[in-house]
């Protein structure tokens, strides 16, 4: 491995400190917090021909991060299980193959990618001959890792679930208000001066109070959306997802009977038996679905002009489920449609035609952008490669996370490795 220093460096994160307590995220000022007063000591250099800032150089295990994280929890975790990290510093927003090879080199014991790499075959093969013990991307997602390519190599791969369900139905929520009441347009309007005065007809949207929402995939995030319409805008509701909610359809259910014994009119709860009568019942359609081949192009020309013609499309979920390309068209012949996207089929590029459409609120990839869960998902990214070097036994899937985010470090309930996808195949130690 060919190292080279360059500068030192001293660098703070910042200090917003936050507590989870139930559903609610206090303020909070104590070291059991995300994002911490402490510093930690870096030095920029180049390794294996690469930028790198380099963490903890004296650490006995190798990790490699392709691009910086936010927060500094994630970098006590790695180098309290005596890390040496090296982050890397490289312009490009997205890096190749060729690039993230390099930067393995022939000895590295772990990495953390993103969701914008191809880790397949290769990487995971130059991972295992560096002596790779461990990967994790920073992403619940992971369409964009081969795993079993990882698991061919005997590499786990973690992911950071557990973190993202409120801040993706938010911006789920935030962009179908934005393409409801034009919110995007009207601002565009105001800074190019064109505003002389109110007028009946300026900018008229949708309003959503009691309307219908639909829900296609109905999980944590999907369930989170829908109560945030429901009880913010008394929405009725039409679900659909390929696995009985029976627990979601109660909540709802009681909801609808608290409306009503508060002189509230009740919400109309419908469980969809097909995704097709969601989108012909709805009034706005969110998708909350994973991405396989089955999702994929799954909104189409066909489904799309099954939707009311005044309605709206939300994608924060993966942008192929969606065919941008169809939605273009329909966007450009239906000027009454509109569509709230966060993801995108070819990202970072928009299909022709995208960009010029006033009816599509369009915002890039940002679901996750909130402090407390973006700095959440480097914990557990950190939290997974640092378990696995630690000989730390795996949790559960769907098993409680929150405590790698939030209780004080060296507390004992973190000697585990919070998320491996492919722990089973592996046959890693679980923890009871």
């Amino acid at each position: 491995m060919a190292f080279r220093a360059l500068t030192s460096s001293r660098g703070s994160l910042g200090s917003l400190l936050l507590k989870y307590t139930g559903k609610q995220r206090l303020f909070h000022s104590s070291a059991t917090a995300l994002w911490q007063h402490d510093t930690l000591a870096s030095m920029d250099a180049e390794v294996n021909g690469l930028p790198v800032k380099v963490y903890n150089k004296e650490g006995s295990k190798r990790v490699i991060v392709t691009k910086d994280l936010p927060g500094e929890r994630w970098l006590n975790v790695l180098v309290n299980a005596d890390c040496r990290v090296e982050v890397c510093t490289h312009p490009d927003t997205i890096l190749d193959v060729p690039t993230i090879k390099q930067l393995i080199g022939s000895k590295c014991d772990g990495a953390i990618g993103q969701l914008t790499e191809d880790w397949s075959d290769t990487l995971f093969g130059a991972l295992k001959s560096a002596g790779g013990r461990a990967f994790s991307t920073y992403a619940v997602g992971y369409n964009n890792v081969n795993v079993p390519d990882a698991t061919t190599h005997g590499i786990p791969v973690g992911n950071t679930p557990g973190v993202l369900t409120e801040t993706t139905a938010e911006i789920s929520a935030a962009l179908t208000l934005a393409a409801a009441r034009r919110v995007v347009e009207a601002d565009e309007f105001m800074r190019a001066g064109l505003f002389k005065g109110w007028l009946p007809t300026l900018f008229v949207g949708n309003l959503l109070q009691h309307k219908t929402v639909g829900v296609i995939g109905a999980g944590r995030i999907g369930q989170a959306y829908a109560k945030m319409m429901v009880e913010g805008h008394k929405m009725d509701i039409v679900f659909y997802d390929l696995f009985p909610q029976p627990a979601f359809e109660k909540y709802l259910q009681n909801y609808s009977a608290f409306c009503a014994a508060n002189g509230e009119r009740p919400i109309q709860v419908t469980v969809a038996k097909t995704p097709e009568e969601v989108l012909q019942k709805a009034d706005v359609v969110s998708l909350h679905m994973l991405l396989d081949k089955s999702t994929t192009h799954f909104m189409n020309k066909e489904r799309l002009n099954m939707m009311k013609p005044d309605a709206i499309l939300v994608n924060a979920a993966r942008g192929p489920v969606v065919d941008e390309a169809a939605l273009v068209a329909h966007l450009q012949a239906n000027t009454s449609f509109r569509a709230g996207l966060d993801v995108f089929e070819d990202e970072p590029a928009m299909k022709p035609g995208l960009a010029e459409c006033k009816n599509a609120v369009i915002v890039p990839h940002i679901a996750s952008a909130s402090l407390w869960t973006r700095g959440g998902m480097a914990t557990l990214a950190a939290s997974n490669v640092a378990g696995l070097l630690q000989g730390f036994p795996v949790l559960p899937q769907g098993a409680d996370v929150i405590p790698f985010v939030e209780a004080p470090l060296g507390s004992p309930e973190l000697k585990a490795t919070p998320s491996i996808v492919n722990a089973t195949d592996l046959q890693l130690p679980m923890k009871n």
